[in-house]
């Protein structure tokens, strides 16, 4: 971990403000929304008929329950020092690492990855749909650009994704091996396909290795910005694009987890990009990867020490009980664009639902000490 000032020098002086007219909510936008949140909440009701378990509509796999620590150092540059960046200090972390689907397959059925922060103990004003809490939320994937530009298109996909819930897993393993071959095809040419890997053509890498991405924007104060989480520690580093092969472990990707922090602390950075030129970093459209030549990454330093990576008495409360939400946080890092306006409806029924089917109510902590004796 960089402990003495890591932020580079070539900062921009004047990274774009926010002004509302750079948010254009698409026709008919509302009744999409609605749409997205039935569709999430049939796919959940699916599981639910199959499992008598309540799961989340879409990540329902975990892979990795993780409670660790963000730093906010001295010498943040004005422009970076916004929101969770204000002051320097230390707040606790609760990290959920997981796969796409709102069904628990085996993981061979190989899908793209997910990371979940719940930064707790942020002060600061709030958004309205999370007013009284003290937690700042960022939900990320492994690639840096979401499958579909906008709520409608997404719509769409899920649709297609929603019909397949409830299909023989044999199938989806078929289906996914055939995949895999097609996407390492195309990353040989240096093209990664969002939609291949979406389907089932993520390739077996280690998940540790992996760098996650918010892929829609956020504010960061007056400014925008998307935000990742990258591997720092040598230990992750080297498990970059590491193959993982879990044929015949339908629970290998959790395995691997549980024995990494077996022996070994971890070291990741979250980074945060300013938005400095609409055309090549757009709000509206979250299929677009913002260029990381275009304005420096920024790094604040986050750490996770040796502890159970996994286990049943973690996932009933870590699982079931917390609800990760980009729409939980300061007002200072509001969602922002058609992706991010669409998860605060379905995300919030999800979670609902989810907490009445397993008899039980959201925990939103204050303190770590909320979740004290639950992990």
């Amino acid at each position: 971990m960089i402990e003495n000032n890591p932020f580079p020098n070539d900062a921009p002086a004047s990274p774009l403000r926010y002004e509302p007219s750079f948010e254009r909510p698409e026709e008919n936008e509302v009744e999409t929304d609605a749409a997205l949140s039935e569709t999430m909440l049939g796919i959940s009701e699916t599981t639910f008929k199959d499992c008598g378990r309540g799961l989340r509509s879409v990540h329902a796999k975990s892979h990795g329950l993780l409670t660790g620590s963000l730093r906010v150092l001295d010498g943040v540059p004005l422009v970076l020092a916004q929101g969770i960046a204000t002051h320097p200090g230390t707040y606790p972390v609760v990290i959920r690492l997981s796969t796409t689907p709102g069904d628990i397959l085996d993981d061979s059925v190989s899908t793209p990855r997910a990371m979940a922060l719940k930064i707790i103990g942020v002060k600061g004003p709030r958004l309205a749909e999370n007013e009284g809490g003290a937690t700042q939320d960022f939900v990320l994937a492994n690639g840096p650009a979401f499958t579909s530009a906008t709520a409608k298109k997404f719509l769409g996909n899920l649709k297609q994704l929603a019909a397949t819930t409830d299909r023989a897993e044999g199938a989806k393993k078929a289906a996914s091996a055939v995949l895999r071959g097609l996407e390492t095809v195309f990353e040989t040419f240096g093209y990664k396909s969002p939609t291949v890997t979406s389907l089932g053509g993520q390739r077996e890498t280690h998940i540790l290795g992996d760098t996650f991405y918010s892929q829609a924007p956020l504010l960061w104060g007056p400014y925008m910005a998307k935000v990742s989480v990258a591997p720092v520690s040598p230990e992750l580093r080297v498990l970059t694009d590491t193959a993982l092969p879990v044929n015949g472990k339908p629970n290998g990707i959790r395995d691997a987890v549980v024995d990494f922090f077996h022996r070994n602390e971890a070291e990741w950075d979250l980074r945060v990009q300013l938005c400095t030129d609409l055309e090549a970093m757009p709000i509206e459209d979250a299929s677009v990867p913002w260029p990381e030549d275009r304005t420096p990454i920024w790094p604040l330093p986050g750490s996770v020490p040796l502890q159970m990576a996994w286990s049943e008495a973690k996932s009933a409360t870590l699982d079931d009980r917390l609800a990760f939400n980009p729409w939980h946080g300061l007002s200072a890092h509001r969602p922002i664009g058609s992706i991010m306006r669409a998860r605060k409806m379905a995300y919030q029924r999800s979670a609902l639902a989810r907490a009445q089917r397993n008899g039980c109510s959201i925990i939103e902590p204050n303190t770590v000490s909320d979740l004290s004796g639950e992990i």
